[in-house]
C-alpha cells in the first residue's frame, strides 16, 4: 500500500452545562453518520491554532477561542480499495465559543453539529481518536462504515508537510539535553531541541523517545505536553538538493531522564544530528540555538502553549 501523511486539529467545545459539540460525517465523508469533534485538515503552511478556528467556523457556524492543547495522538487508517494507508497526526484543542449561531454545515463533509451530554455521545458512532478524547470507551466502526472511493490527490513534487515530536529534556540536576544539526540541513551548526519527524504510523510520543535514543543514547519519560510549533519555509534547503515548499508542525514535550549518561549519537551514518551535549542552565547562554530551542529553554512558548 502506498503511505500517505495529514495533520488534522480538533476541538472539544463545551458549554456551562457540561455538553459537548459535535459533528456527523455527511456523504460525502470518508465515514458518513460517524460522529466526531469538529475539525479537519490543515492547509498548507497554516498553523493547527488557527485551522481548528477555520474548521469549527465552516462546521457549526460558532466562532471560537483556543485555550489549550489536551493532547495529540495518531492513527492509521487503510484505505483497501484505493491501496492507500493514511496516518493522520491529529492535535486536540480545547476551546471556547466567543460568538455565531450553531448551524449545520451547508455542503460539506458534515451534515448534523450538535450539542450532546457524555452519555448521549457514547450510543453514537464515534471516531476512536474522539471517543479517546471524551473519555468514552473506544468501539470498532462498524463493517462498511468507511466508504471512499475517489482517490487521494497527488501531492505538488516539491511541496513537504512533516510532523515532528521534540523534547525539552533535563536531568535531575537541571541541565538541558540539546543536539546540534549536522552539516547539510537546514541550521546546521546550531544546537537544537533532541527528536525529529514521525515515522508513518508511529505515535508522536513514541517517536520522541526513539530520537531520543538514537540523538544521544539517553533513556527518557516523557512528563508533560508543553505546546505546538508550526514552521513554513518556502524554499527550504536540505538533503534533496533543491529548494522545497516545506511546512513542519512540531509538537514539544517536556521529557525527564532519571539516569543520565555520556551523549552519543547512535543513529544510522547520514543522520541529522552531528552531535549532543548536556548544558547547564549558565552555559545556554553561549551557544548558537535555533530558534524553536531557544523560546522553550527560555520557558517561552513554541508557538503555541496548553
Amino acid at each position: 500500500m502506498e503511505e500517505r501523511r495529514r495533520v488534522g486539529a480538533y476541538g472539544v467545545v463545551g458549554d456551562p452545562s457540561g455538553r459537548v459539540l459535535l459533528v456527523r460525517g455527511s456523504a460525502r465523508a470518508d465515514f458518513p453518520g460517524v460522529w466526531s469533534l469538529p475539525g479537519g485538515g490543515l492547509e498548507h503552511a497554516e498553523h493547527p491554532a488557527h485551522a481548528v478556528v477555520r474548521e469549527v467556523a465552516e462546521e457549526t457556524g460558532l466562532t471560537v477561542e483556543v485555550t489549550g492543547l489536551r493532547s495529540v495522538v495518531a492513527d492509521v487508517v487503510p484505505y483497501a480499495d484505493l491501496r492507500v494507508a493514511l496516518h493522520t497526526d491529529r492535535l486536540v484543542f480545547d476551546v471556547t465559543a466567543t460568538g455565531g449561531t450553531l448551524r449545520d454545515e451547508g455542503d460539506g463533509t458534515t451534515d448534523l453539529a450538535r450539542w450532546l451530554r457524555p452519555a448521549e455521545a457514547g450510543e453514537l458512532p464515534l471516531l476512536p481518536f474522539t471517543a479517546e478524547a471524551l473519555g468514552l470507551p473506544v468501539t470498532p466502526l462498524p463493517p462498511g462504515a468507511l466508504r471512499r472511493r475517489e482517490p487521494f490527490a497527488t501531492p505538488p513534487a516539491d511541496r513537504r508537510l512533516r510532523f515532528g515530536a521534540y523534547g525539552l529534556v533535563t536531568d535531575p540536576s537541571g541541565r538541558v539535553l540539546l543536539t546540534m544539526i549536522a552539516e547539510g540541513y537546514p541550521g546546521a551548526g546550531r544546537w537544537h531541541l533532541p527528536g525529529g519527524g514521525t515515522d508513518h504510523g508511529e505515535q508522536p510520543v513514541s517517536a520522541l523517545l526513539r530520537e531520543l535514543v538514537e540523538e544521544s543514547g539517553q533513556l527518557g519519560r516523557v512528563v508533560d505536553l508543553i505546546g505546538v510549533d508550526n514552521l513554513h519555509n518556502p524554499a527550504a534547503l536540505g538533503p534533496e538538493g533543491r529548494p522545497l515548499d516545506w511546512h513542519g508542525v512540531r509538537v514539544v514535550y517536556r521529557v525527564a531522564v532519571d539516569l543520565p549518561t555520556q551523549p552519543e549519537v547512535t543513529e544510522l551514518a547520514g543522520g541529522s544530528t552531528a552531535r549532543a551535549g548536556w548544558f547547564t542552565p549558565e552555559q545556554l547562554a553561549d551557544l548558537r540555538l535555533t530558534e524553536i530551542a531557544a523560546r522553550v529553554v527560555d520557558g517561552r512558548p513554541p508557538g503555541y502553549r496548553p
